[in-house]
Parts: C-alpha cells; sequence; structure tokens
C-alpha cells in the first residue's frame, strides 16, 4: 500500500475525482505543450454527466486559460468508456494543425492514469494489505495501529499528518465563519455557522454533541461545495466525516494534537485498505466508497481516541462502512451539496455510533472488516451506472420530477 500521503491530500473541493485530477491532468498537458496556441478538452462519462456541478470546465480553465481552451461535455456511451472519469486533451497550433492528444483516467482520490503510459502509481510503503495481517503483526509487536504507521513511514509522517490536521482545523474554522447561499444554481443555504450558534437551555448532551458535530461536518463540506480549500478523507466529497468528529473531540474532550495525530494515522489505514482493495471512487461504486469509507475511517480513528483493542477499532471500521453498503451517489444537478452535504454530517453521528457499539459489542461481531471491504466493492459495480455519480438516478432524477 502507499504512503498516507497519497490518501490525504489538500485541494480544492467540491471533489476529487472532478477538480483535483482534472487539475493535475491540465498542468501536465499544459507543461508537456509549452508552444501550444490553445487546446480543447474533452470530457466524457461521469466527468460529462455532472462536470459542470463539479467545476471540472472551471478547474480545466483556469489551467489552460478562458480563452485558449475550448471544454466538450461529450455524449458517448459510458459501455465505450475505458473508465467512467475519461478526459481527452489536445494542443493545436497557431495553423490549427494538431500537436499532440492525451488521454487520462480520474481514477479517484485525486489520481490520475493516462492511456499508453504506465500507471501513476505511488511507491508502496506498506507491505501488509488486508486487515487481517496488520492485525496479527500489531498483535505479535504488541503495538498499535497508529505505531504501525510510524514504524513504516518514519516519524516524519507524524509532521505532515500535523499539517493535515491544521488545514482540517483552517477549513472547519472558515466553514463555521462563512455564511449566504452557495454557488451552482440550487441556492442551497450555508447551514453550519446557524447549527453551531443555536444554544437552547434544555438542549441534553447527546442532542448537543450530535448538533456540533454536524455544524463541523457542514461547515467543511459548504466550504467543498463552495470550491474552498479541504483535505481529502479519503475524497472531497466525503472530506467533512472524519475532521469533524475529530474536531468535536479535541474541542470538547480537551485532547492534544498528538492524539489526534495518532487518529488520523490509524484512519488512513483504514482508508488505504479500501483505497488499495475496492475503491474509494463514487463514479466506480457509488457514495458508499466515499462517505461509507469516510464514515470508517472516522470510526477508526474515534476508536483510537479511546485507546481502543485493535479488534475493536476493526469492529467500528467494519459497522460504519457495512451500514453504508448499497448508498447511491446521486448528486442533484451535479452539484457536491444535496445530499452531499448532508449525508457528510449523518455519517459523522453513525461514525460515532460505531464507536458506542464497538464499545460493548466487538467480541460477537462475524463480519471481518476484510470482508465488508469485499462487498462494498462487489455492490459498487454492480450498482448501475445512473447510480454512480452520473446524476441521472436517485434523488438527481426524482428531484426535477
Amino acid at each position: 500500500m502507499e504512503s498516507l500521503k497519497e490518501l490525504y491530500r489538500i485541494g480544492r473541493g467540491p471533489s476529487s475525482s472532478h477538480t483535483i485530477a482534472p487539475t493535475r491532468a491540465a498542468e501536465l498537458f499544459a507543461a508537456e505543450n509549452p508552444g501550444a496556441d490553445h487546446f480543447r478538452a474533452t470530457l466524457c462519462g461521469s466527468l460529462s454527466k455532472t462536470g459542470r456541478g463539479h467545476m471540472t470546465d472551471t478547474a480545466i480553465l483556469d489551467v489552460l486559460g478562458r480563452t485558449k481552451c475550448e471544454i466538450i461535455f461529450s455524449d458517448r456511451p459510458d459501455e465505450e468508456l475505458p473508465h467512467p472519469n475519461t478526459m481527452i486533451f489536445e494542443a493545436f497550433a497557431a495553423d490549427g494543425h494538431g500537436m499532440s492528444a492525451l488521454e487520462v483516467y480520474s481514477v479517484g482520490g485525486g489520481r490520475i492514469a493516462i492511456k499508453g503510459r504506465p500507471a501513476e502509481k505511488a511507491q508502496d510503503v506498506y507491505q501488509l494489505s488486508t486487515f487481517e495481517e496488520i492485525r496479527d503483526y500489531c498483535n505479535q509487536k504488541n503495538m498499535r495501529i497508529c505505531q504501525y504507521v510510524y514504524e513504516t513511514e518514519g516519524e516524519t509522517i507524524k509532521e505532515y499528518l500535523s499539517e493535515i490536521w491544521q488545514q482540517m482545523k483552517r477549513t472547519i474554522e472558515a466553514g463555521l465563519a462563512a455564511e449566504g447561499i452557495l454557488q451552482g444554481g440550487l441556492a442551497v443555504q450555508r447551514k453550519a455557522r446557524y447549527l453551531y450558534r443555536q444554544n437552547h437551555i434544555d438542549e441534553s448532551p447527546q442532542t448537543r454533541e450530535n448538533r456540533l458535530v454536524c455544524a463541523f461536518a457542514y461547515a467543511v463540506s459548504e466550504e467543498n461545495a463552495d470550491g474552498g480549500t479541504i483535505v481529502t478523507a479519503p475524497t472531497c466529497g466525503a472530506s467533512g466525516v472524519l475532521p469533524a468528529t475529530l474536531y468535536y473531540m479535541q474541542q470538547y474532550r480537551r485532547l492534544p494534537d498528538e492524539k489526534i495525530i495518532d487518529a488520523l494515522a490509524t484512519a488512513g489505514i483504514i482508508g488505504n485498505l479500501i483505497k488499495t482493495n475496492a475503491s474509494i471512487s463514487g463514479a466506480e461504486c457509488g457514495c458508499q466508497a466515499e462517505v461509507g469509507s469516510a464514515c470508517s475511517m472516522a470510526a477508526a480513528g474515534l476508536s483510537e481516541l479511546f485507546g481502543m483493542e485493535i479488534d475493536q477499532i476493526e469492529y467500528a471500521a467494519e459497522v460504519a462502512m457495512e451500514h453504508h453498503l448499497g448508498l447511491t451517489c446521486d448528486p442533484i444537478s451535479g452539484l457536491v451539496q444535496i445530499p452531499c452535504i448532508e449525508r457528510n454530517a449523518v455519517a459523522a453521528m453513525r461514525a460515532m455510533n460505531a464507536l458506542s457499539l464497538a464499545n460493548f459489542l466487538t467480541h460477537t461481531r462475524k463480519i471481518s472488516f476484510d470482508v465488508v471491504v469485499k462487498t462494498m466493492y462487489e455492490t459498487g459495480r454492480d450498482l448501475f451506472s445512473k447510480y454512480r455519480e452520473t446524476s441521472e438516478g436517485g434523488l438527481a432524477k426524482t428531484y426535477f420530477e
């Protein structure tokens, strides 16, 4: 498996597959064609169907130039595409002669693959690639999962995770301070600030906890929806779940950053396992691969904060994923707003519930984390394409009926 630096990335919302990866692809193509007079970028599959809502065209034009690049939203059938997130870049000389072309695939989490070239793949850092292997290794060495991360990646990974945590906090704080309507045309009102500032005298501790966790998740998701700076955890569309839960725990249980970094390391292993053995791409496996994975990561991170045993961490992560199985990706108008923002908040609360269940029921479980990851991948591959980030089914369809 790859370094956690490949999982946690600081970038521009609202979608790792629709904005971060296309930005990287456009930058690469521009660098390879410095003498080009103008460009054309053809977006296919999910990038075509939801590209406007996900600001894919804006991301590419910001790199290649609004007056120099033509964006085409292709209607090429999905079954003809080598990947559901396909984009084709072309460079032209001043006389209109074609100079070069590049077919690129956005494969999830901000990563790209290029037709005819070796796959863009970071060096594998972790030799173990299943939870069972990692659990056995940690038990043999009497270490926690976060210690396994530090042993494998070196102590410098702590510095990187610290940077990631600082950005997560900045995003939450920016989202809590912002007001107004999100861009995109759905007239979605920002709600994080409103949620955070509610203060009912008779509010129970549990209700307050739910409200604040939701406020933090909304804050990140709203920043993401507005094209702000976020951390993929594991993606942009699911970026609110993990920071919301960890921020709440730090703020209201007075936990030091060192503990949060341990939680990020543990959560990162869970995200890495899902990315390696299944998918974190909504276009490939539906929202279960994004919000489901984020919930699983958050549940594991919370379990680390509470010092739970490795079997309890596994149970929490498994429960969180199991109860997102089959979750469709059906953003209205292709915007990462409805149901995406609210879904991040619900998943954050579900991660807290998974933590509670793991505290009581770990030794009664029947399903392993590795099994539920395999199941998620098979389920995602079986989903109709209209339920995988195309905005052709589910809420995206019925909203306008």
